[in-house]
């Protein structure tokens, strides 16, 4: 990584809010590097750029934002940027595309406010309890064939309707387990012990903790994405940490999941992408008079 002392970047992940701010996440399945832009985190390589612009400490503060998304275009050759951030920056053009979404959260612990986690829910994890056993594993070994396999075939079940790039992203979370030392892997595995479901969480931030991605067999017993969802959240509380970011709300069947644990939208995510134009090049005068 460039730009930046290791300490300075190490702290950004410290200060974690959102996946993008992970720094050994965004390495194991990108393989871009990684600087500080304005205080913010600039992935790079080849040309393209994305700028994660929440403040620490101000995550909607657009002023500041606008003045990293500055710096991030002043740096030679930038062919396309993507600006993620609480809101969209003032230096993209009318013709950016831009999405919005928000990330949803739970509090930690989640024995309040009274009701969250409610009955029904409560119910499914003992329900599940009865035939699932979780355990939790990290490090180079915890990703196996088994849990490949979980994936593709979500990501065959999907088919066209998965961009590619989730697709890369699902294929790469063997080498994201083994980079991270904070990254967890919460597998649901039957009486027999053949794999159900799992769910990855990574506690690399001081203040909070991440559900990342989630796989689950179709024979999966019911309660059983609670049940791994339970147990994240737990070793989140036990770690200290105050906020389980679930991700985004994205589709009707996602925020439902989300919802049902009584999340809730904390933080604006817009993304914005444009292709920077380049900087005009001084007439023959101007070189003349060293203008």
């Amino acid at each position: 990584m460039v730009g930046g002392n290791a300490l300075q970047l190490a702290g950004l992940t410290a200060q974690a809010i959102t996946p993008d701010q992970i720094l050994p996440y965004v390495r194991a399945v990108s393989g871009l590097e990684s600087r500080l832009c304005g205080g913010c985190a600039l992935h790079h390589g080849g040309g393209q750029a994305v700028l994660v612009a929440y403040p620490a400490g101000k995550p909607d503060d657009m002023a500041a934002t606008d003045a990293a998304v500055a710096e991030a275009l002043a740096l030679p050759g930038l062919e396309r940027i993507t600006v993620i951030a609480a809101g969209r920056p003032a230096a993209a053009p009318a013709t950016a595309e831009s999405t919005e979404d928000a990330y949803w959260a739970l509090p930690l612990p989640l024995v309040a406010p009274p009701g969250r986690p409610g009955q029904k829910i409560r119910n499914l994890v003992r329900r599940a309890a009865r035939d699932i056993t979780i355990v939790q594993t990290g490090g180079p070994a915890a990703w196996t064939p088994d849990h490949a396999a979980l994936a593709e075939t979500f990501i065959e079940k999907k088919g066209d309707s998965l961009d590619a790039g989730s697709s890369y992203i699902f294929r790469k979370l063997g080498e994201y387990l083994a980079a991270a030392p904070d990254a967890r892997l919460f597998s649901a595995r039957a009486l027999s012990g053949r794999l159900l479901a799992c769910a990855i969480g990574d506690f690399s931030s001081f203040t909070t903790a991440f559900y990342m991605f989630a796989f689950r067999a179709q024979d999966a017993p019911p309660g059983t994405a609670d049940a791994l969802l339970s147990a994240l959240a737990a070793e989140g509380a036990a770690r200290g940490q105050a906020l389980l970011n679930l991700g985004l709300g994205m589709g009707a069947g996602v925020s439902f999941f989300k919802k049902k644990w009584g999340a809730t939208p904390f933080l604006p995510c817009v993304e914005t992408s444009w292709t920077p134009e380049p900087p005009k090049k001084p007439g023959w005068l101007s070189r003349i008079f060293g203008r």
